[in-house]
């Protein structure tokens, strides 16, 4: 399957440009606020926010400034952190009670660790005027026992391959459809002395897409539910053990290239690969699509850009139309926040979190909002297509999984991580990974 996309226009640069002027305003209105000094917590009355910096910061940013613009006697302060970094400092700051006011998040098993713990606030009932603009499924992911902790603040993020149109142009061939596909057009890009997929090794969470397309494609989404219930011996599955072989034997093949393990992704180290021609495909979030357009602005308005489904697998139990990745980003509201912030947060959610302008902001970034309403505006856009696409993927799923990492304990994410990143450098079996694994399950 190979699909075009419309080219960035030169009124959509100019609209971009115009975004990151403000953004870097608010940036600096924020931090001349005052509040919450670097890596300090909301444990008293400011109202502070802690996110990630990448395709979404500009966006985050503008609806702070948004804020700061309507409510200069709460004045909200921010922190920007690199993907990596923000998962260990989050875990410690909340672990302390010394988190932001508003806790960025994946919901999963992190989130009802948070709930269990009572670091977070109930918001049901809280957030009405924003469970009104956002899309139903998306805003059940951030419920534990049927309260809600965590709301939506961003995009909806299905895993994607992406692939540099160029280069298959050049090689002669198409995006693989199936795995038989896939294994062919690893050889035929190896021949060429192309490495047929970037990969972030060194950051190691973008590992668990491979695993986890594979595992619901053999089969099925049932396996990993198993697991994320924590039902004895889970990881013992026939597809777990079928994904990790063949992952062995995409890396066998020279499918990742020779430093894969040393590519970083919080640099977009592995973007970067495919932009300069060095590599042909990537399995990446759709928040790379933004990255793409940021980091190699001529080569993404020459049309060099394509996406793509995760091939089929022979004989898989899995629908070739399920994903996995992110429904979206959430907020939660720390339990640990005076009374004054709590609420002044609860009123930032209803009043300015994925507001219209906010979703116009997204959309701008080749980004779908987890809201509804929004076809018109993406059939409206330069980049429909693409956004259309996306849209749709998420839209016509049969199942949506959540990032491994983020599904399950976090304590189990991180042997989870040891243990594939071993798979990947060929230092461990896929049954010595399943006896690791199936240890973990309380």
């Amino acid at each position: 399957m190979k699909i075009s996309q419309t080219q960035t226009t030169r009124a959509r640069v100019v609209r971009r440009s115009a975004l990151g002027a403000t953004a870097l305003a608010a940036a600096l209105s924020l931090a001349a606020c005052g509040g919450a000094q670097p890596g300090s917590g909301s444990s008293s009355g400011d109202l502070s926010a802690w996110t990630l910096t990448g395709s979404q910061q500009a966006v985050f940013e503008s609806s702070f400034a948004e804020w700061n613009e309507a409510h200069p006697d709460t004045p909200l302060t921010s922190e920007f952190f690199a993907n990596d970094a923000y998962k260990e400092k989050i875990r410690t700051a909340v672990g302390s009670g010394n988190a932001p006011t508003l806790i960025y998040n994946w919901t999963g098993g992190t989130l009802a660790d948070y709930v269990d713990n009572g670091d977070v606030v109930d918001l049901s009932g809280q957030v009405d005027e924003l469970s009104e603009r956002v899309i139903p499924s998306i805003l059940q992911a951030g419920q534990v026992d049927g309260a809600q902790y965590a709301v939506p603040n961003n995009s909806t993020q299905p895993v994607i391959l992406y692939f540099n149109k160029k280069i298959f142009d050049e090689v002669g061939v198409e995006p693989p459809t199936t795995w038989e596909e896939t294994l062919d057009v690893v050889g035929a890009f190896q021949d060429e002395g192309i490495t047929p997929f970037a990969v972030a090794g060194q950051s190691q969470w973008p590992y668990l897409m491979w695993v986890a397309y594979l595992t619901d494609r053999i089969g099925g989404p049932e396996v990993f539910q198993a697991i994320q219930s924590n039902e004895p011996d889970a990881w013992s599955h026939p597809a777990v053990t079928e994904a990790l072989e063949k992952i062995q034997e995409l890396v066998d093949a020279g499918a990742f290239g020779d430093s894969y393990g040393s590519v970083v992704a919080d640099a977009n180290a592995d973007l970067a690969l495919v932009h300069t021609d060095q590599a042909a495909m990537i399995l990446q979030g759709s928040w790379v699509y933004a990255s793409f357009k940021a980091d190699a602005p001529d080569w993404f308005a020459e049309g060099n850009l394509g996406y793509t489904p995760f091939p089929s697998v022979a004989g898989g139990e899995g629908d070739p139309a399920n994903i996995v990745g992110n429904p979206a980003n959430f907020w939660s509201v720390s339990s640990h926040a005076s009374e004054e912030a709590q609420q002044a947060a609860i009123e930032y959610l209803n009043e300015v979190n994925l507001n219209e302008a906010t979703v116009d902001n997204l959309l701008d970034e080749g980004l779908v909002p987890s809201t509804t309403g929004t076809d018109e505006k993406i059939a409206a856009h330069d980049e429909s297509e693409y956004m259309t696409y996306a849209s749709e993927m998420v839209r016509e799923a049969p199942s949506f999984q959540l990032s491994w990492d983020q599904a399950i304990a976090p304590a189990q994410a991180q042997e989870l991580l040891t243990q594939l990143s071993q798979i990947f450098q060929g230092t461990s079996t896929p049954e010595q990974f399943v006896e690791a694994m199936n240890a973990t399950i309380e």
